[in-house]
Formats: C-alpha cells, structure tokens, sequence
C-alpha cells in the first residue's frame, strides 16, 4: 500500500511539475500569447505601411503629377522657366 501511494505521489508531482513549469505549461502559455499579441501588432503596423505604399505606387503608374512632385522633393528638380531660391536660417 505504501508503495502505491508514493507511485501516485510521484505521478501527481511529475504532472503537476509539467503543469506549471514544462512545456504547454501556464507560463509557456502566457509566454505564447504576449508573443502573439505583439507579432499582430507588428502584422497591423506592416498591413498599413503596405497599403501606403500600394497607393504611392498606384500614384506612380497612373500620373505625371506624382512622379514630378517626388523629383521636386527628392532630388530638388525644378521646371523650366522656374526660378530656385534657397534660403539659410542662422543657427543659434
């Protein structure tokens, strides 16, 4: 009888170790979700930025406007007949 009873004891100890401390345990669990709730952000975050750039693309493609507005503000174009005029605040 007493070696049953310590068989059992060591069974209800092994599990309960892997309940909370081994893997699929209630911290692993918790550990799981706060990495499952920061990587959805993350996929939100890059679903938006995509789309961004979808329409900037779209933008590209279908009109001069745009891709004469980024030469303006990327690489300083300007157009014929246009005067440039650069002005420099002091620093203090």
């Amino acid at each position: 009888m007493k070696c049953l009873l310590t068989i059992l004891i060591v069974i209800f100890v092994g599990l309960q170790y892997r309940l909370w401390v081994g893997d699929g345990s209630f911290a692993d669990r918790a550990r799981l979700e706060r990495e499952i709730s920061q990587q959805s952000a993350e996929n939100l975050r890059m679903t938006e930025r995509n789309r961004v750039l979808a329409v900037e693309v779209a933008d590209l493609k279908n009109g001069d406007e745009m891709i004469e507005a980024r030469a303006r503000s990327d690489i300083g174009m300007i157009k014929n007949g246009e005067t440039f005029f650069m002005t420099h605040t002091p620093d203090d």
